[in-house]
């Protein structure tokens, strides 16, 4: 102690030890998270959040997009069993009445389930999406109906090897002015190309 002498000595200890003090404090309380900090939501969870009444995608290419984040849940993340069932109504909001018609509910339900298993029983994931650019739309109408095609390449990741799919996607204009998705198919990649 023979350092700290008078007056400039004391001021200096007593800085010294009111900085140590801060820093245990700092250190000690720096893992807790803050009160007000918001739960992290899942890639699925903010699939779910979107409310189509009130956000119903504007253009074909959105409502592929939206198509295309939802099937990547399907296949890629980790969901409870009623996750699984709301993303499969969340789709099939994105289809045509007639398309929906082609298959009861529960045939649904039970054909992706089936489809789910068989990519992750081989570890297939879907890498990335790209859907046509909005220039690439191409539009007709048939009968008073609007009709909307484009296409979109699914990479897949199987272990470290990657492969592409094309698909080429049909849609129609509703009544009430939505795009709905009327169907698909797989596409010659030279046609996409």
């Amino acid at each position: 102690m023979s350092r700290f002498k008078g007056t400039r000595g004391t001021i200096v200890l007593i800085v010294l030890i009111l900085m140590a003090l801060s820093y245990y404090t700092y250190l000690s309380n720096r893992n807790e998270k803050p009160v007000d900090e918001k739960p992290e939501i899942t890639r699925v969870q903010d699939v779910l959040m979107r409310d189509l009444t009130i956000q119903y995608p504007p253009s074909p290419k959105e409502v592929l997009k939206y198509y295309c984040e939802i099937t990547q849940c399907f296949y890629n993340e980790e969901y409870s069993e009623e996750e699984l069932n709301d993303l499969a109504l969340k789709i099939r909001e994105l289809y045509d009445d007639e398309l929906i018609a082609d298959k009861s509910l529960e045939q649904y339900f039970t054909d992706l389930k089936q489809d789910i298993d068989d990519y992750k029983e081989k570890g297939i994931v879907i890498s990335s999406f790209a859907t046509s650019a909005s220039t690439d739309v191409e539009y007709s109408t048939v009968e008073e109906k609007e009709y909307a095609s484009l296409y979109c390449t699914f990479t897949l990741r199987q272990n470290t090897e990657l492969s592409a799919t094309v698909h080429k996607f049909l849609l129609r204009k509703d009544e009430d002015g939505h795009w709905k998705i009327l169907g698909w198919t797989l596409a010659d990649k030279e046609v996409y190309e």
